[in-house]
């Protein structure tokens, strides 16, 4: 079996934005009798990403509600270097149980590096690293593998197991699970497919699909494995505005539904401010700004001010 790619560094094919095909229309699956943990597909499945008011409202009644918890995840005074290159210089930052961050910034500032360094691809040269109350920085490997287990990550480019279908892909942290028979799998992965939108491809390899739909099928089967967190590596990028769109309704809605914690890397602002509790905006390796959306918008930081300012501009057709 071939393994997935889970190399740090982003290769993508190609600059272009990549276009999903329409799928091929499947019959409905019944998601009435789904096993436990997973009841939620049915509702997720049909109710609408919700709306730019309800999001406001929650997202302050949130972040509200978690300010003196304990974060699920925090990185404090953390520092990496690749020989000369500083990629972060004493970074901190928090994410509380349930909230989403977003982490912004042009491109080499050390996003992705982060999500690299909470999954142990990475070790800082400084600092620590919590993940659900523990310090993972001196962990070893098994240890590391009890972490991933409850924080998964999507990457950019799916990191799916290309000799596998991709009905076969979203199986395979559940066969992890003694406590479920292939009965079960099956109608899990149907109903996962189904809720991201690709289930007339499910018998397909992954090479067949574009970047958005493979995407959505790592969304899939990050869920397979019940995180308590998921980290996304810049969700939205290299595909058209129709696919973006389809994938921050999903992402609204996991967050909004399971309350899970999440990380989103992007550069797409527009996005961030549907989803974000707080926002950190890195540049030149170092934290800019950390807070909610409304500080950085009342922030007069002339870096941070530029950027905005940038991301708001339209380019003639």
């Amino acid at each position: 079996m071939t393994e997935p790619n889970t190399e740090p560094e982003n290769k993508p094919g190609s600059t272009e934005p990549e276009s999903d095909a329409t799928a091929e229309a499947s019959p409905k699956v019944d998601l009435e009798h789904l096993p436990e943990g997973f009841e939620y597909i049915e509702k997720l499945v049909d109710e609408p990403a919700p709306d730019d008011q309800q999001i406001r409202e929650e997202t302050g009644q949130q972040t509200t509600a978690h300010q003196e918890q304990q974060p699920y995840i925090a990185f404090d005074h953390v520092s990496k270097s690749f020989g000369d290159f500083h990629v972060l210089k004493d970074v901190s930052f928090f994410v509380n149980a349930g909230e989403t961050l977003c982490i912004l910034g042009r491109s080499g500032v050390g996003k992705s590096v982060s999500l690299q360094q909470l999954m142990g691809f990475y070790k800082p040269d400084s600092g620590r690293i919590l993940v659900a109350g523990e310090d993972i920085i001196d962990f070893d490997e098994e240890q590391m593998q009890a972490i991933r287990k409850k924080v998964t990550m999507v990457f950019q480019n799916g990191a799916l197991f290309d000799s596998l279908s991709i009905r076969e892909n979203v199986a395979f942290p559940l066969r992890e699970n003694q406590h479920l028979d292939e009965d079960q799998i099956q109608q899990i992965v149907s109903g996962l497919l189904e809720m991201v939108g690709v289930t007339g491809q499910s018998d397909e390899l992954p090479s067949s699909l574009s970047t958005g739909m493979k995407r959505s099928v790592a969304i899939a089967r990050a869920l397979a494995a019940q995180p308590e967190a998921i980290l996304y590596d810049e969700p939205t990028t290299m595909v058209d505005p129709l696919i973006a769109k389809l994938m921050g309704d999903l992402i609204q809605k996991l967050k909004y539904q399971l309350k899970l914690t999440s990380i989103v890397v992007t550069h797409d602002m527009r996005f961030a401010q549907r989803l974000a509790d707080r926002v950190l905006f890195l540049h030149e390796g170092k934290a800019r700004f950390f807070g909610t959306i409304d500080e950085m918008k009342a922030s007069d930081d002339e870096i941070l001010c530029q950027f905005l300012e940038l991301d708001e501009l339209v380019l003639p057709g």
